[in-house]
């Protein structure tokens, strides 16, 4: 563990220490006007993040996207108003009546941090141990753009080099999310990532001894961080000019990311509440709150009390912002003009554009031949792989069975790995057996910017992952989960590993598409049209889960209209349709040899699959009445799993081919027949539900 110098550079005023105890008392007020909140760690924080908004962190206020800022997480969202202050006090668009209406209907402070909703805001945080992860996906995006970009600069010398700085508390880091982004954020060296621990001792059930006993510095030693422990100064409030030095000190560590403990105590100086598990989530009450203002020097009769010269001087951080972006400009204008093509690629990808001619390179299926939807999902990332450099990522460890590996010769891996295909800007992820960090970890990568990334595993485990592809939907990112061994189809592994309840329960995210392609055209139709509604614009922009099989299907001929969620893949012969068969994945081909035993005995029927309900469900009324004719009352839903999603669609007279129970260890043919995803039972299905429709 490294020591600190005992001297500093970092220049510390009366003003700077007023505009800490601003943030202090505005805190307190805030929390308390509303009757709810955490205003302990924002008060004891305040000098921290000041220090960062005010004294370290590249950033300019009045334009929060530019390419070049460093990047701020507070993974403990729970205290928002440490971050609130900042953007406040720093000009990013927070006024003092936005302070006031915190936690309010309609504020822009919310009661956690919400990206695209508060300018300033570079991530959603409020479950723990989220940020974590999102900070160590962006220190991965960071290095995978500069070696888009600028790969051959020298360390610190490319427009493109930049921080990511996260504050995490004490519950972000008994969360095992972290502990998996923290792992794999040591064996990948990112060097530009520092993460300040908050060590307050403090949660919601009182002294953190009552769960935690481990020494936290040096588990980050062993994953391989470069650490640092900060003492608070004799009076208990944490020290800005011990703390400055340790982040520049962090700073210079480039082959490792920087960990670094602050010691606070929780509310500092509120005379009764400082150190109590009650200023973590409550508000401090009047009485406290006035005697916390006499402390600090502050009228307890005022509210929300800013003097001027204390807002003139932190808004002096707009003029520092727009003289460290000119600067920057300079050098990133350098760039440009040294590498013109590179430039023009970086104009592209800057504006969501895909290169020309991209869909030429996606493959084309022989129809009839049997090929599963993973393996045809891994010819196609393989096939744009080539043409579009913006696009990585990969598996939670299973890239053989998912079929991720978008370059086998190129791994994401740093400096000094001792893999032959290890490069510090490769292209495929190796994101370890940590499914929950993974997913985190792509929001994070996502958020940053000017790159698309995709990470893989079994459909089964997406509940490891669900709380951050929740937070994806939630910030509308455009991250793309791939999903294999998608039913009972998978056979042998058993219920362990069969997906019975996952469909519908992924469905439920609002927001999630959900893609479960029937053959190997579908899967490549599925993968265009995800890269097409790639977008980064809040509220525009939504996560896709491909949901992928192990075992082959047959191949169609491909239909555009798969785009659309939901189209007719085989119509009815011999006259309208007297029944419509709806099915998803492998359970298609079901679906259509069910409709050949139905039109021999002289029902014409339609066989329609829907991908995507969601994308479906977007389409007009009358394409959707055009592919479910209202008039046909016969109707049966056909899918390996519980059928929570096919009741709106069946209606009173259908029936639904579900699975509403856990699977078993056999052959995955073995399986269908015995729960009754054969032609046989679907034809069965159909003529019940012809019958009842004829009541």
């Amino acid at each position: 563990m490294s020591t600190k110098p005992t001297t500093t550079d970092l220049e510390w005023t009366e003003l700077d220490q007023r505009a800490v105890d601003t943030a202090r008392v505005l805190a307190a007020d805030a929390v308390q006007k509303v009757g709810n909140g955490h205003p302990g760690t924002a008060m004891s924080l305040a000098p921290a993040a000041y220090t960062l908004f005010q004294k370290v962190m590249r950033h300019d206020p009045s334009d929060t996207d530019w390419v070049g800022r460093d990047r701020f997480v507070l993974s403990a969202g729970h205290s928002s108003l440490t971050l609130y202050t900042q953007l406040y006090l720093g000009g990013f668009g927070l006024e003092l009546d936005d302070l006031e209406s915190f936690r309010t209907w309609g504020s822009k402070t919310p009661g956690h941090p919400e990206y695209g909703h508060t300018v300033g805001v570079e991530t959603t945080t409020g479950p723990l141990g989220q940020g974590v992860a999102n900070a160590v996906g962006m220190a991965m995006a960071a290095r995978y753009e500069r070696g888009l970009f600028d790969p051959e600069a020298a360390q610190g010398e490319s427009p493109f080099d930049h921080f990511i700085f996260c504050i995490a508390g004490d519950g972000c880091l008994q969360e095992g999310i972290s502990a998996e982004a923290s792992s794999l954020a040591g064996h990948q060296k990112l060097g530009n990532l520092v993460l300040l621990w908050d060590d307050n001792h403090i949660s919601i059930e009182g002294d953190t001894e009552t769960a935690v006993s481990e020494d936290t510095v040096k588990r980050y030693e062993a994953y391989g961080w470069h650490v640092q422990r900060v003492a608070p100064k004799p009076d208990g409030d944490l020290d800005p000019h011990a703390l400055y030095d340790a982040i520049e000190a962090a700073k210079q560590v480039t082959d490792r990311p920087s960990f670094i403990a602050m010691r606070s105590i929780i509310a500092w100086p509120a005379p009764n509440a400082q150190n109590t598990e009650a200023a973590h989530g409550s508000a401090l009450g009047d009485e406290e709150v006035a005697a916390t203002k006499r402390v600090l020097g502050f009228d307890p009769e005022k509210t929300f009390e800013v003097a001027d010269e204390v807002l003139a001087h932190t808004r002096k951080a707009l003029d520092k912002g727009r003289e460290a972006r000119a600067a920057w400009e300079k050098s990133y204008q350098q760039w440009r003009d040294d590498n013109p093509e590179r430039a023009a690629e970086y104009d592209r990808i800057a504006k969501g554009e895909l290169p020309t001619g991209w869909e030429e390179r996606l493959p084309v299926f022989e129809p009839g031949k049997g090929v599963a939807t993973r393996a045809a999902s891994g010819k196609v990332l393989q096939a744009l792989g080539a043409v579009i450099p913006e696009l990585w990522g990969g598996s939670a460890d299973l890239a053989g069975s998912n079929n991720t590996t978008i370059d086998k010769t190129s791994s994401f891996l740093p400096e000094g790995n001792p893999l032959p295909e290890a490069s510090p800007y490769g292209r495929t992820v190796h994101f370890g057996i940590r499914e929950h960090a993974m997913a985190a970890e792509l929001n994070g990568i996502t958020l940053h910017g000017n790159t698309r990334a995709y990470g893989g595993t079994f459909l089964v485990f997406s509940d490891y992952m669900r709380n951050a592809v929740r937070l994806s939907a939630l910030m509308h990112l455009p991250v793309t989960y791939v999903w294999t061994h998608d039913s009972i189809g998978l056979g042998e592994d058993g219920p362990t590993h069969q997906p019975v309840e996952h469909l519908a329960a992924l469905r439920a995210i609002p927001g999630l598409n959900v893609v479960r392609p029937a053959d190997a055209n579908e899967t490549a139709i599925a993968w265009r049209e995800v890269l097409k509604r790639w977008t980064k614009v809040y509220g525009k922009g939504a996560p896709h889960g491909l949901v992928l099989t192990r075992q082959g299907v047959p191949t169609y001929e491909p239909n555009e209209d798969a785009a659309r969620g939901g189209y007719v893949l085989a119509e009815a012969e011999g006259g309208e349709p007297q029944v419509v068969i709806v099915a998803t994945g492998s359970e298609v081909h079901v679906a259509v040899e069910a409709r050949e035993q139905l039109q021999a005995d002289g029902v014409p029927t339609r066989v329609v699959s829907m991908p995507c309900v969601e994308w479906f469900e977007e389409q007009d009324q009358g394409y959707r009445e055009s592919v479910l004719p209202p008039s046909v009352k016969a109707r049966v839903a056909v899918e390996a799993g519980i059928g929570l999603t096919w009741h709106r669609f069946v209606g009173d007279a259908g029936r639904i081919v579900s699975l509403e129970h856990f699977g078993a260890s056999a052959d995955g043919k073995v399986l269908f027949r015995e729960y009754g995803f054969t032609a046989e039972n679907v034809a069965a299905q159909a003529r019940e539900s012809l019958a009842a429709a004829q009541r």
